[in-house]
């Protein structure tokens, strides 16, 4: 991996693959950048797909304390580092810093993809509990991290208490354990749009040619959502990919590949 020193000394670790425009694909907080390796490596054939570790996981630097602000800057030192401008790419929880970065950084991110940003705007499921970034720190203060694991899967991602014993035995949740830390930093940028209200008007300015996807076999709520923002967004689109859950940003990465490609030529078009 290569290095960028971000604008507070902290050091973000970053990889690229394939050649054409740069696309940085944004994790969310908890995973590092191998989690979208299956999608890195398919929109590789048609993008310089950059993939990058978020302050405090894999090969980044902590860079404590966190703030929103330092993520964005971490991101403007990678796009600067790859030529000055990118199209960004997230799924679920990333959308969220992607929405902020194209705020405030400008005609530096030319496009953007978001899939399911998991914003949940009216009653077709449950609001997140108010305090739940508050319960997961404390419990990773504790050194509980796999209870901190479980309180996030259970009460904010909705996953049925009897799926979590299996879940436990599976090695990614080791992974989830080490990098739990990071699960509240997407919970403080997501804050007051997870809580079954209509999404605040002034909290985005984004120019840029957006695409928000959806799976046309998730469940409602992320297509209200979906349609909120887009409503926000002057050059907004909303796009169903058939057949497809929340999972298929990680896990269908040639329906998603065609998807984004379509997106980012289209802007280029424009």
């Amino acid at each position: 991996m290569d290095n960028v020193t971000s604008a507070d000394g902290t050091t973000i670790a970053y990889t690229t693959q394939g050649s054409g425009p740069a696309l940085i694909l944004v994790t969310i907080a908890g995973d590092d950048h191998h989690s979208l390796d299956a999608t890195a490596a398919a929109l590789a054939h048609h993008f310089t797909v950059v993939g990058y570790d978020r302050r405090g996981v894999g090969g980044s630097g902590a860079g404590e304390p966190w703030a929103l602000e330092r993520e964005v800057e971490d991101l403007a030192a990678v796009i600067q580092a790859v030529g000055g401008s990118a199209a960004l790419a997230a799924g679920s929880g990333g959308c969220g810093l992607v929405l902020e970065a194209a705020t405030a950084l400008g005609d530096a991110v030319s496009a953007i993809y978001l899939y399911e940003p998991p914003f949940i705007v009216d009653d077709s499921r449950p609001p997140v509990p108010a305090d739940w970034v508050e319960q997961v720190e404390a419990l990773i203060a504790a050194d509980r991290r796999s209870d901190a694991v479980e309180l996030f899967m259970t009460q904010v991602v909705g996953v049925p208490a009897e799926y979590i014993e299996p879940m436990k035995a599976d090695a990614s949740w080791q992974t989830s354990m080490k990098y739990a830390h990071g699960l509240g930093h997407d919970g403080r940028i997501l804050a007051g749009t997870q809580d079954g209200k209509p999404l605040p008007t002034d909290r985005w300015s984004v120019g840029q040619s957006a695409v928000v996807a959806v799976g046309g076999d998730s469940e409602p709520f992320f297509h209200s959502g979906a349609e909120a923002l887009v409503a926000q967004l002057p050059r907004g689109r909303y796009e169903v990919l058939p057949g497809q859950d929340h999972s298929a940003f990680w896990t269908a990465p040639d329906v998603v590949t065609a998807s984004v490609v379509a997106a980012l030529r289209a802007t280029a078009a424009s």
